[in-house]
């Protein structure tokens, strides 16, 4: 394997109004957004999403749809930027651990009690929330909740299921390294947030999974799974006062949160480039993005909208030069890449907006210049039109992330986490429809012209431009 090369990004006496400098390092969080609350006013729509919280901070939301079956799932703000360097991977080790037997149930207890229900439960990790969710029969939503009471609170932990369980994750990391698209986003983090938790990856480096004990899982749970830090969401055939009950009888005893025991763990953005040359990979797979804007900002939705315009293709959609897509069409007409992706990823006080894409390395340099490109046309020549219709296909998106009660009650439990209240998707259309071409453009400039971006490649990247030449592409020269 080539060595890991990163260049910070080169420094600049020009000061900029969100990145206070452009030396790789920037101001706190604080100084860079004025966030506005997007959970400020709550409106009605169809289904209502019913609140109500526990003496202890435990949160509980969920709508009603009236099906026989739903999923309720618990939302943990807990993840892996929530870490040390030395417990990297703790909270996913968790996730596996949790499975493994409680107090009151074996694993194979466990299991058989679920699959004779008929249900279906599952887990995953990301880097700001922990969440373990179950879709069963809404007649069984008690059993349901109380297993998940179980496992979050009962959880035995044993050494010997902790032993077996670090070969399982090992080879996981494996899978996720064949996956070139997930270490290109990992190293997209790790020159981002670079010596920051929240540039460490969710699975963390071996050698943690190798010397992790069940006093680190201990000490997770202990600070990190209490009442306030908890959302209890359900969606489908659920009342909402039987889930408060329940809520009150099996997660009521939870404490909340010490004030010393989960310290603030800030970021800090940093524009950079990551490298990993592999000339015997057939394509370059790269991520170029910018700084973006975290959960609570306004701002959020333009880039939504920005982001969507781009879009995303791929070879075997088998699509012409005749899309409505202005960059589509130019990738399709000069064959500069296999495969291309927008993206906004949002975090608590930060986020990453950006295109990754998979191209040959002859096409290399061409495709970054293409990108750019049209990363600056975003910024002032996108029509109204494109605008409008890059609206359309948001709201077209959302509305069909929200098809089944799992997609639903995911979409509840992260709002929760994220706002302390559940968007109406009526309200985000709403604040969609509000936009205008100006709006777009304003937040496009805002966020992108003139910054610095960071970039992550792995493959044949002898084409790839040097960090200054890209840092430069960030403008536009006018005489």
């Amino acid at each position: 394997m080539a060595s890991k090369l990163i260049k910070a990004a080169n420094s600049l006496s020009r000061t900029f109004p969100r990145i206070q400098k452009v030396s790789g390092l920037t101001a706190p969080a604080s100084q860079r957004f004025r966030s506005t609350d997007v959970a400020a006013k709550p409106s009605l729509q169809l289904l209502e999403t019913e609140t109500s919280q526990l003496s202890n901070g435990f949160r509980v939301a969920s709508e009603n749809s009236g099906e026989p079956t739903c999923t309720v799932g618990l939302w943990i703000n807990a993840g892996s930027r929530y870490e040390t360097e030395k417990t990297n991977g703790v909270a996913h080790f968790l996730e596996h651990m949790i499975f493994k037997g409680t107090s009151k149930r074996s694993q194979r207890d466990l299991e058989l009690e679920v699959e004779n229900m008929g249900a279906h439960l599952n887990a995953y990790t990301s880097r700001e929330q922990t969440v373990y969710y179950a879709k069963c029969f809404s007649k069984d939503l008690e059993r349901a909740v109380e297993v998940l009471a179980d496992i979050t609170q009962n959880s035995r932990l044993g050494k010997d299921e902790i032993e077996r369980e670090r070969g399982v994750i090992l080879r996981e990391m494996q899978e996720v390294d064949m996956n070139q698209q997930e270490v290109v986003f990992d190293f997209l983090h790790a020159t981002a947030y670079q010596g920051t938790p929240l540039g460490r990856t969710i699975l963390g480096p071996s050698e943690n999974i190798l010397s992790i004990q069940r006093d680190d899982l201990v000490e997770y749970v202990n600070t990190h799974y209490t009442g306030d830090r908890m959302v209890l969401a359900a969606a489908g055939g659920v009342d909402h006062q039987k889930l408060g009950d329940l809520a009150s009888k099996y997660f009521g005893k939870l404490p909340r949160s010490h004030p010393d025991s989960a310290p603030d763990f800030p970021t800090r953005y940093t524009g950079s480039i990551i490298e990993e040359r592999e000339d015997n990979m057939q394509t370059a797979h790269v991520a170029l993005a910018m700084e973006g804007a975290p959960w609570e900002s306004t701002d959020n939705i333009a880039l939504m909208v920005a982001s969507t315009h781009l879009g995303s293709w791929d070879r075997s959609h088998g699509s012409g030069t005749n899309q409505v897509n202005m960059f589509s069409n130019q990738v399709i007409a000069n064959n500069l890449a296999h495969s291309y992706m927008a993206f906004n990823t949002c975090y608590t006080d930060t986020g990453l907006w950006g295109m990754y894409f998979v191209t040959d390395k002859m096409h290399l340099r061409d495709m970054f210049w293409l990108v750019q490109n049209h990363f600056m046309r975003l910024c002032s020549d996108i029509t109204d039109i494109e605008v409008e219709r890059a609206k359309r296909f948001l709201k077209t998106n959302l509305l069909l992330q929200l098809d089944g009660t799992t997609a639903v009650c995911e979409d509840i439990g992260r709002h929760m986490l994220c706002y302390d209240r559940r968007i109406p998707i009526a309200e985000m259309i709403k604040r969609i429809d509000s936009l205008t071409g100006d709006d777009v453009r304003a937040v496009v400039y805002k966020y992108i012209y003139d910054q610095c971006p960071v970039v992550a490649a792995i493959g044949p990247t002898e084409q790839l431009p040097d960090y200054n030449i890209l840092r430069s592409r960030m403008q536009r020269f006018r005489l």
